[in-house]
């Protein structure tokens, strides 16, 4: 083998290899992402709609490498097919990694688990589904070609279960508003799918008349607890100082105080964090205000505790990050802040390079 053959071949081997990974992480989505529907476990829906930034870091980084090899290799015949075919199965799995999302999203949304009939139909076709997805992943790894066909084959059995669960919901009592609600919102689907791909073509124009590429996106974060005075404005703090250019931060508290605690304003000051000019907040419950954070932690109890409704796009999060107590002697006090201080900051660099990467600026 000639150096030109080894240096293609170990480029190969490495695009093949982030392929894999990231299909790993797409079919843990979807497990995660339904087992989070079927059970209720709304932490687990949360994490799988924050886990799906890295999928799409990883889905840019491949389609670089393969445009890297044109660009290097030229290749040609069975090379440029099997780069062809990685870069449509890279933007396929990145879309996979939505549709989990949104099955997060839409178990965020609900007070209790699916039950009855229904939830057994769910249970079947989410069972077939990650199956269909296991052995295309399998097939994709391995290139094999009879995996795949015989894989495909599954696609009509799922669409047989499709319209078994239709003919159910067409057999509810009131079928003719379960028919509409249905329609409607397959149709706000599309359009909403239209305009994200208008949104894309946009990109595509503007990187190919100036050489612009999409900059990078900044998270509006919201920290909330019952008066905003400690560990709210404290979060906000950490994370404004730690992360300036990768997210807008701000704190409210459901009955604010009327001061902050001066013991954490002092705390923070020794560790280079002013909070001159800061007051307490009150919450802004309006479905508008609320759709305008990305994300929305609780650092005491859970975000439901706070807000009726949380917009489907807005991920809410709880972090347990221990008290400070209101009276007590300044060691204790003094102690408390520093572990609540440590893991503020911890959780908020997990977070930020969750959502941003591990440059997050």
């Amino acid at each position: 083998m000639t150096h030109y053959e080894e240096r293609l071949d170990k480029d190969l081997t490495e695009i093949r290899g982030h392929v894999a990974t990231m299909a790993g992480m797409v079919e843990t989505m979807v497990s995660n992402a339904m087992q989070a529907l079927q059970s209720g476990d709304t932490a687990l829906a949360a994490e799988t709609v924050i886990s799906d930034h890295a999928v799409n870091r990883m889905m840019r980084s491949i389609d670089d490498m393969c445009h890297r090899f044109i660009a290097v290799h030229l290749p040609s015949a069975g090379h440029m097919r099997l780069i062809s075919s990685v870069i449509r199965a890279n933007i396929e799995l990145e879309r996979v990694g939505d549709y989990a999302v949104t099955i997060s999203r839409e178990a965020l949304q609900f007070s209790e688990p699916p039950s009855g009939s229904m939830a057994e139909e769910l249970g079947r076709v989410a069972k077939d589904t990650i199956t269909m997805l296991q052995q295309a992943i399998q097939a994709l790894n391995n290139l094999d070609a009879g995996l795949a066909r015989s894989t495909m084959v599954l696609e009509e059995k799922m669409e047989h279960n499709l319209d078994v669960v239709y003919a159910e919901l067409m057999a509810n009592p009131d079928r003719d508003a379960v028919k509409y609600l249905l329609a409607v919102f397959a149709v706000f689907t599309q359009l909403k799918r239209v305009a994200d791909q208008a949104k894309n073509l946009c990109e595509e124009a503007v990187f190919a008349a100036t050489g612009e590429t999409k900059a990078p996106k900044t998270y509006d974060v919201l920290f909330v607890d019952n008066d905003n005075s400690c560990l709210s404005q404290m979060a906000t703090a950490i994370a404004g100082n730690n992360y300036p250019g990768s997210g807008v931060f701000a704190s409210a508290g459901k009955e604010p105080a009327a001061v902050l605690n001066t013991t954490m304003v002092a705390f923070l000051k020794g560790h280079g964090i002013s909070l001159e000019g800061e007051s307490p907040k009150a919450l802004n419950p309006a479905p508008e205000a609320l759709s305008l954070h990305h994300v929305i932690i609780s650092l005491e109890g859970p975000v439901s505790d706070y807000f009726e409704n949380i917009p489907f796009h807005t991920t809410p999060l709880a972090w347990d990050v221990g008290s400070i107590s209101d009276s007590g002697d300044a060691q204790e006090v003094s102690r408390q802040l520093e572990e609540a201080y440590r893991e503020i900051a911890l959780r908020v660099r997990d977070l930020m390079e969750t959502l941003r990467g591990e440059d997050a600026p």
